[in-house]
């Protein structure tokens, strides 16, 4: 690839789907909804989750994230497909954590995406997740509060 258009795109779709997880992680609703376009839409088919527009996206995010007691996800880039002011691509989702009612969540999975150019660089036009593999066994590990407590 030699089209250094073509590659900043790239890099920037990239980054895009870094700062999704990046500010889902550290609850940082307004920002995570301001990585969507105006209009965009992210859906959980497996929970029913359907959320439209920055302002349900803001608040249907700080509602899912607040049924975690801990929640951690990794993205692993995967496939895209540049068409001018537009994108389509797919990111490769681990994830794990544990709901305030003690269950369990391990799961594998895929984000189905569509990219829009906007004015304030490249932003999700759509987010679909797939599921692949869950598992609900219980979590036998500690959150960083054991680490900060042993060391103090």
């Amino acid at each position: 690839m030699t089209d250094f258009h073509a590659i900043a795109d790239r890099v920037e779709i990239d980054a895009l789907r870094a700062e999704y997880t990046d500010a889902g992680l550290l609850r940082d609703y307004d920002r995570f909804a301001s990585l969507f376009t105006s209009d965009g839409v992210m859906r959980i088919p497996d929970a029913g989750v359907e959320l439209v527009g920055r302002d349900a996206l803001r608040a249907g995010i700080e509602r899912l994230q607040g049924m975690w007691e801990f929640f951690l996800q990794h993205t692993h880039a995967g496939a895209l497909s540049v068409d001018g002011d537009t994108a389509t691509g797919r990111a490769h989702m681990h994830e794990l954590g544990r709901f305030r009612d003690g269950t369990s969540h391990v799961n594998y999975a895929i984000y189905h995406d569509r990219y829009a150019r906007t004015p304030d660089g490249w932003r999700f036009a759509e987010r679909t997740y797939e599921i692949r593999y869950h598992d609900a066994t219980a979590l036998a590990g500690t959150t960083g509060a054991f680490y900060l407590a042993a060391a103090g």
